[in-house]
């Protein structure tokens, strides 16, 4: 799932750094694909550090769930199949386009029916102070963590997830992840066909999508 998907679960807690660890691990991939952490090899003493730590094992709960439910094999599958014909010639790999997707409507959706808000999300990230964040990573055995609290703040400013809500611009979001693993991944033709196909299948997944937040927050809460 995505930042807004996992903030979902949590859209209720005071628990700021609680959040940031239900999206850390993705955060830490945007930042810098190379880092790989694994904080439930490490000890975290009560307070922040731990709360960011609880949020992080939630994150990778909820990916666990998501991606072994019926909800993302049957849709994400049916995306990939819709696509494929919009982006022929694209290096771009039609399961890995189906994947992502899936998971950017499900966040548009949740801004666009008011399930969250964006500001919510990140009027939490923003009372999270840099030394708690790096005292995490500190102990989670990241060298030089300053060079993710610097990219978070770029995060932070720069308010990306507001765009989620205007469907128009999922492609373009979708894009520009593609682009951290291949050049110039569409045309502007392909983008546009791209669009077409996620506005219609939006239209698909909305009476009912809803569902498979409810059945993984029962596992999950």
């Amino acid at each position: 799932m995505n930042f807004l998907s996992h903030f979902y679960f949590d859209r209720h807690t005071t628990n700021c750094y609680h959040v940031l660890g239900t999206v850390l691990p993705d955060l830490l991939k945007n930042a810098d694909k190379t880092i790989i952490l694994h904080p439930e090899k490490h000890f975290y003493p009560d307070g922040p550090t731990h709360h960011i730590y609880n949020g992080w094992m939630k994150h990778l709960a909820v990916d666990r769930h998501f991606h072994n439910s019926g909800f993302f094999t049957t849709h994400s599958h049916q995306l990939k199949l819709h696509l494929r014909p919009a982006i022929t010639g694209s290096p771009v790999k039609p399961f890995f386009l189906g994947h992502i997707a899936l998971e950017l409507i499900l966040d548009n959706l949740l801004l666009t029916t008011q399930q969250i808000t964006a500001d919510d999300f990140y009027n939490h990230l923003d009372h999270c102070d840099d030394e708690v964040i790096e005292d995490f990573l500190n102990i989670s055995g990241m060298k030089n963590p300053e060079v993710f609290t610097r990219f978070l703040h770029k995060f932070k400013n720069d308010r990306y997830l507001h765009t989620y809500a205007q469907t128009e611009k999922v492609a373009y979001a979708l894009k520009r992840i593609c682009m951290r693993v291949w050049n110039n991944p569409f045309t502007p033709e392909q983008e546009a066909a791209m669009n077409e196909v996620i506005i219609s299948y939006r239209e698909t997944l909305m009476p009912g999508f809803l569902l498979v937040f409810e059945e993984i927050g029962l596992l999950v809460n």
